[in-house]
């Protein structure tokens, strides 16, 4: 279902008469200042808010598209980026075979007096703290800074996000590390594990990576804007902030790929171990059943049917028991 929300300010002040259907008439004033949220938007909706404000077609239809990547656009009369919030499951899912991120697409039109966003998430539980980038604007003093602090203001909570997520995993991987060397943990459990994590490391650096790219473009858009230069130090320090959660990610990458390399290795190291056992063990049982093939043959031998053949016969099998079980021992091959 389609849900509208809005903010409006004029002269710097925030006001309280938002309505959707006079946006158009909002964003004419030389002094005023719109956001409007759309969560879940109807696609007449807005393709009839994209012909009043003299949106890109294309921007509309990427905003809509059930798979857009991360990326900024920049046309004529606006500029059009894409972004995706991640939030962590709490608590997190016990079934290790399901994700402990939830992903979800942000779209934006940059106008220059207005914001518009809109949210699409496949869950019907969806929860981006839309009052959270609102918060941060007023602390940025947004209102004497236009539309370019409300753009750094949701930029920031989604940075903010990964970085939450980021954490999640590197704490998680630092587990699997902790357990790769456990006396008791279940190998199936490790592997599944191990392959999510990995599974959800490679969804997260499909959203952040390009990042990078956004906050460029959307800084360099602004040096044209009314007082664009202040917010200079703010976008830097964002973009300083793309490159900490992407370089993470990278060697989040080379860690998971080391747990899994390293897996493998020690199940191998696992299996030559018992191998090795099982074949020290079969030497050792080979000896008396080799003596005792031999004394029952049916031929005659020396000491047939008399005690002390017995006896040699067993002497000679606790000899070369203990004898190999020794040799195996200091070798430790048992």
């Amino acid at each position: 279902m389609t849900h509208v929300r809005g903010r409006i300010w004029r002269d710097g002040k925030p006001q309280d008469d938002f309505d959707f259907s006079l946006i158009s008439d909002c964003l004419a004033g030389e002094d005023t200042l719109v956001w409007c949220d759309i969560y879940d938007p109807d696609h007449a909706i807005l393709k009839e808010l994209a012909e009043e404000l003299h949106l890109n077609s294309w921007a509309v239809e990427d905003a809509l598209a059930d798979a857009e990547r991360t990326k900024a656009v920049v046309y004529k009369t606006h500029t059009f980026f894409t972004v995706y919030s991640v939030s962590v499951k709490t608590p997190p899912p016990e079934d290790t075979t399901e994700s402990r991120l939830d992903i979800h697409r942000i779209s934006a039109f940059v106008l220059p007096r207005g914001l518009i966003t809109v949210r699409l998430s496949p869950h019907a539980d969806f929860d981006f703290d839309i009052d959270e980038v609102s918060r941060r604007f007023d602390e940025l003093g947004g209102q004497e800074y236009g539309v370019g602090s409300l753009v750094h203001g949701l930029l920031d909570v989604v940075v903010d996000g990964h970085f939450d997520a980021v954490q999640c995993l590197d704490d998680g991987i630092e587990s699997l590390e902790d357990d790769l060397f456990a006396e008791h943990v279940p190998r199936k459990g490790l592997q599944r594990k191990t392959f999510q994590y990995r599974k959800d490391l490679v969804a997260l650096r499909r959203v952040v990576l390009p990042m990078r790219e956004v906050v460029t473009v959307i800084q360099h858009r602004r040096l044209d804007a009314k007082n664009g230069t202040e917010l200079d130090p703010g976008y830097a320090d964002l973009y300083d902030h793309v490159l900490r959660v992407s370089e993470w990610t990278e060697s989040l990458r080379d860690m998971i790929t080391t747990v899994f390399e390293t897996n493998l290795s020690l199940q191998d190291a696992r299996l030559n171990i018992v191998m090795k056992k099982l074949t020290g063990w079969a030497a050792i049982i080979a000896v008396p059943t080799a003596i005792t093939g031999f004394y029952g043959q049916n031929v005659l031998y020396p000491g047939i049917d008399t005690a002390g053949g017995f006896v040699v016969s067993t002497a000679i099998i606790v000899v070369l028991v203990l004898v190999l079980y020794v040799m195996f021992k200091k070798r430790d091959w048992l």
